[in-house]
């Protein structure tokens, strides 16, 4: 029975853990279903512990926890082993070169360790490993507090707390809810310390066999609500040749290109390094980020495994629109819409593929809101369509068509009928717009000029003008010449405009029902008349 654990016990437990991740490695990795379910987290915590025992075993006269941590930082593979790698690392600045740790010394270490697992952590998760390092420290901690001052009570405390939290990490994350399993990394952990039980007190703590709590499909399509496809690589690399300040930069842009960042520094003979660790789409912009804060190397990318949708659910509709703006976005929000946002760039069919699968409805609506989108709409159902999803595009053209088209959407009827009720509404509603000119041009309705006032009704150009009042009223009586019951007005960044014409429309076509949204879109005015 160990009563603090100097270099020598310290070597004994990191080969003890080695050696129980070799034994667990493959029930592990078949835990592994967050933040990706790509079957790996047990190897990765494997490859970042053998890195910790052959940086300690060729280290000369050195503290065992500062080799190991070296070792750890440097070789961490994934998220689960870089946070391993972090808590090695918190560990290690509270008992490096200091007398053996005795049971107090330990669970302050354990304590800091967990605190600073989470700091390295970009946007920490709970129900994951940080959750049950931490749960492991505070029963550690409350040892000690108790009175359970020596090291066996306090390592065995330690790993019972954190083998309960781990058992109650299914109600903390959904994705391990619906799976019926238990973390992957927290599991690992658990076997970490476990393995410091066994170092300490000789014995290996008795634990039911790490399995899922009831039998996961092998197929993770047949597991329901799981969330869209995500980030596409991971992007793992050294960072050598940088100070603190450009790190700290570093770690804000990574956290706007992807997620699951962790970002671990670590002294080394040749200066302080650190690993980076995110999952991005933008594998060239996470590589150009360290080569801005520092000089990257041993750099890797690993594509991620597809997450694939979940079944839809049948008899669940759903409408998707495409809508440019914050405003109209709120907008078609609250009309219970889901929303694809769509910018100066456009949107590509991917970003509307995700929105349909996440909806989980078996049948679909889409609205493109513009005649640009409607064929990358249309490709987006046909890859929804795959999947079992009922999908239809109505080509509205201007989100006031598509407000017209949800205005008589009934989940009541059958979905082809409500689909061609929604296309009819779409399209008896003549659509126009009021705008600025930004460039000199020659229109349908004359010569135009940077700054004058254009309205334009499907997609062409009828009036120029020099305010945007005075070219709104004349656009609208056009418009109403050819009929009309209802005016559909979307007022954008001004509301004073949209005073001005509905005073107008109240004055000049008393019997035109008006409807009007300030939706502070970037558009001056939209319009819609039915």
């Amino acid at each position: 029975m160990l009563q603090a654990l100097d270099d020598a016990a310290v070597g004994q437990w990191c080969r003890a853990a080695v050696t129980a991740l070799s034994g667990a490695r493959g029930r592990l990795d078949d835990l592994n279903v967050f933040p990706v379910p790509d079957g790996d987290t047990g190897t990765n915590l494997l490859l970042t512990a053998q890195a910790a025992v052959a940086e300690l075993d060729a280290a000369d006269g050195e503290s065992a926890w500062t080799a190991l941590t070296r070792g750890a930082v440097l070789g961490a593979r994934g998220n689960s082993g870089t946070i391993l790698a972090q808590l090695l690392r918190g560990l290690s600045d509270q008992l490096a070169g200091r007398e053996p740790a005795d049971g107090p010394d330990l669970a302050a270490a354990l304590q800091k360790a967990a605190d600073t697992a989470y700091s390295a952590v970009a946007d920490p998760e709970e129900g994951t490993l940080l959750t049950v390092a931490r749960a492991g420290a505070e029963a550690a901690v409350t040892a000690v507090a108790d009175g359970r001052t020596a090291l066996a009570d306090v390592v065995t405390a330690a790993a019972d707390g954190a083998r309960t939290a781990l058992e109650a990490t299914p109600g903390q994350l959904d994705a391990l809810r619906t799976a019926g399993v238990v973390d992957a990394g927290g599991a690992g952990f658990c076997v970490v310390l476990d393995a410091l039980v066994a170092t300490v007190t000789g014995v290996e703590p008795a634990r039911p066999p790490l399995v899922p709590r009831r039998t996961r499909p092998a197929d993770p399509a047949a597991v329901p609500h799981q969330p869209p496809p995500g980030p596409g690589s991971e992007v793992q690399y050294l960072l050598a040749d940088a100070d603190e300040a450009s790190v700290a930069v570093l770690h804000g842009r990574l956290a706007a290109l992807g997620d699951s960042l962790v970002v671990v520094g670590v002294d080394t003979p040749a200066g302080r390094q650190w690993n980076v660790h995110v999952h991005t789409n933008d594998v060239g912009g996470a590589i150009e980020a360290g080569i801005e804060a520092g000089r990257p190397h041993a750099i890797a990318v690993t594509p991620l495994a597809p997450v694939r949708p979940a079944a839809p659910v049948p008899g669940l509709r759903a409408v998707v629109a495409v809508v440019p703006g914050e405003g109209l976005a709120q907008l078609f929000s609250g009309e219970g819409v889901r929303v694809v946002p769509c910018g100066p760039g456009g949107v590509d069919e991917d970003e509307i593929l995700a929105e349909l699968l996440a909806s989980g409805a078996g049948d679909v609506v889409v609205l493109p809101n513009d005649p640009a989108l409607t064929p990358v709409a249309a490709r987006a159902a046909d890859r929804a369509r795959e999947a079992g999803r009922d999908v239809a595009v109505v080509p509205t053209r201007s989100p006031v068509q598509g407000l017209a088209a949800i205005a008589v959407a009934d989940p009541a009827r059958r979905f082809g009928d409500d689909v061609i009720a929604m296309a009819e509404a779409a399209a008896a509603t003549r659509w126009a717009e009021v705008t600025v000119a930004e460039q000199e041009a020659l229109t349908m309705a004359g010569p135009c000029r940077p700054g004058d006032a254009l309205g334009s009704a499907e997609g062409d150009v009828v009036v120029v003008g020099q305010g945007l009042a005075a070219v709104a009223c004349e656009l609208l009586d056009r418009l109403l010449s050819a009929g009309g019951e209802m005016a559909t007005l979307v007022v954008g960044p001004d509301p004073a405009l949209g005073d001005t014409v509905c005073a107008h429309l109240a004055g000049a076509h008393p019997t035109v029902e008006v409807v009007r949204y300030d939706a502070g879109a970037v558009i001056p005015l939209q319009v819609g008349v039915e």
